[in-house]
């Protein structure tokens, strides 16, 4: 039912680990941090969450009970919430640590990296902003990459943004190059609403 998706994971890990690898004057990711898992609305197709739930599956019961409180006080916040824009933390999440972590989806991979977007411009990942990921190079005060910082510190060139946007990762070519098909697209915590 996966082997598609699991053949485009396979690739777009290894070139994530390259895109990681290149950056790691500059990366701080550590089991443990979960900054990326928190305080988001974590975008995911159809396949992302039926592959997602297949890690799920695997899982000891106790485990899955603590997902499944999860989602259930996430989703009962979500109903009590009146802004604009709900963020939550992600309900795999259990003590810092992702407990499907093979099995998470497109966007919780590509989190960390500076990205590239369709209009050219770069941004760095929001953890960076609390002392992690490009902090070391950031000028906090423009929100932008410093040169100067990055001589400073005797790094040979300046950190690279990538193309690793959800919506470029999960589009009609990829879906074609890769034979897969992502299905609808909504956050995490929205695939759990039940009508």
């Amino acid at each position: 039912m996966f082997e598609t998706y699991v053949k485009y994971l396979e690739f777009l890990n290894g070139k994530l680990a390259k895109f990681f690898e290149s950056q790691k004057p500059y990366i701080f990711c550590k089991k443990g941090c979960a900054m990326c898992c928190k305080h988001s609305q974590l975008p995911y197709s159809l396949l992302e969450v039926n592959y997602l739930l297949s890690g799920f599956l695997k899982l000891d019961k106790e485990t899955q009970k603590r997902i499944e409180n999860n989602i259930i006080k996430t989703l009962q916040e979500k109903k009590n919430y009146k802004g604009d824009e709900f963020l939550y933390d992600c309900p795999f999440l259990i003590d810092n640590v992702c407990s499907v972590y093979e099995y998470r989806g497109i966007i919780c991979r590509t989190f960390g990296l500076m990205m590239k977007k369709t209009d050219g411009k770069i941004t760095v990942p929001f953890c960076c902003y609390e002392g992690y990921n490009y902090s070391n190079v950031i000028d906090l005060e423009n929100k932008k990459i410093s040169e100067k910082k990055v001589k400073e510190r005797g790094f040979p060139e300046e950190p690279l943004g990538f193309n690793v946007s959800y919506e470029y990762l999960t589009d009609h070519e990829i879906e074609h190059a890769f034979q897969v098909q992502f299905g609808l697209k909504k956050p995490l915590i929205d695939w759990f609403i039940s009508n």
